[in-house]
């Protein structure tokens, strides 16, 4: 291991925020990167990564790594990755956007009902979240606003973007999962 990686970890071991920090911006766009050459979902791979580097941080104390910090992480974002594909469900997905605005669905009885139901099923999960995290996802996909951009405006750090973005999908993927065969029931009246 590299003597400059071996302070790192040192101070990492020690709880320097600053350390993982580091760690953080030095590794994370590529372990994405990697990650989405298994999951090919950028959302996936950032959550996944995430989870990666935060266990390092909550193992820091008894982690012990012989080859060089990246190797190591590398190494970890594939095997999550890969437990995470060995422990989904398979099923097949079809891109809902690829549907024409002016389909049929829209403009059935039918298909303005199931579309307004979800529209309202979506709009409840959004205001169901907490303020800060409603907040930031509210900031993140419908102002756009880079993580950067939000932790700059909110006050907050990148990470605490992060977590918030990570709580939120989370949720409003739980709280929707019920409204997956309605955009199916959808795609099937077009």
């Amino acid at each position: 291991m590299d003597p400059n990686e071996e302070i790192l970890l040192a101070r990492l071991k020690e709880g320097d925020n600053a350390a993982y920090k580091y760690l953080f911006d030095r590794h994370y766009a590529v372990l994405c990167h990697v990650a989405f050459q298994y999951v090919r979902d950028c959302y996936l791979a950032e959550c996944l990564v995430g989870d990666v580097i935060f266990r390092l941080w909550e193992r820091r104390r008894t982690v012990s790594i012989n080859s060089s910090i990246r190797s190591y992480l590398m190494a970890s974002v594939r095997n999550r990755c890969l437990d995470h594909l060995k422990s989904r469900p398979v099923r097949t997905e079809t891109d809902l956007g690829l549907l024409d605005d002016n389909a049929p669905a829209t403009s059935s009885p039918l298909g303005i009902l199931l579309e307004r139901e979800m529209e309202y099923a979506i709009n409840d999960s959004i205001e169901a979240l907490p303020e800060k995290t409603r907040e930031v996802f509210k900031m993140s996909r419908f102002a756009n606003l880079k993580y950067e951009e939000i932790a700059a405006r909110m006050g907050i750090s990148s990470n605490t973007v992060k977590y918030h973005m990570k709580a939120a999908l989370a949720a409003l993927r739980e709280s929707l999962d019920k409204y997956l065969v309605l955009a199916f029931l959808l795609f099937l009246i077009h």
